[in-house]
């Protein structure tokens, strides 16, 4: 259980810091929000990518490898832009 949670905050401190540096514009927060976005996006960016590629949801561990941080990176940069979105439609 210990490692599972370790994993996950490095996975997503992993993909949270790529995804803000590929996702243009300003984001804001700090290095715990890094973290909770890339565990957020590899959440969602493994559920999709089991849906897509295994056809159902599979609710596992990330895996600390080249594709699991893809996959994490993907889903944080999905996560991010809604996140954008969000925000901006408040603001406005």
């Amino acid at each position: 259980m210990l490692w599972t949670l370790i994993i996950w905050i490095i996975v997503g401190l992993i993909a949270g810091a790529i995804a803000k540096a590929i996702m243009p514009g300003k984001q804001g927060g700090g290095w715990l929000a890094t973290i909770i976005l890339g565990i957020i996006g590899a959440f969602v960016g493994g559920l999709l990518g089991s849906l897509i590629f295994e056809g159902e949801l599979d609710f596992g561990r990330p895996e600390l490898s080249f594709g699991g941080i893809i996959t994490a990176v993907i889903g944080a940069l999905v996560v991010l832009a809604i996140y954008g979105w969000v925000t901006k439609r408040k603001a406005v």
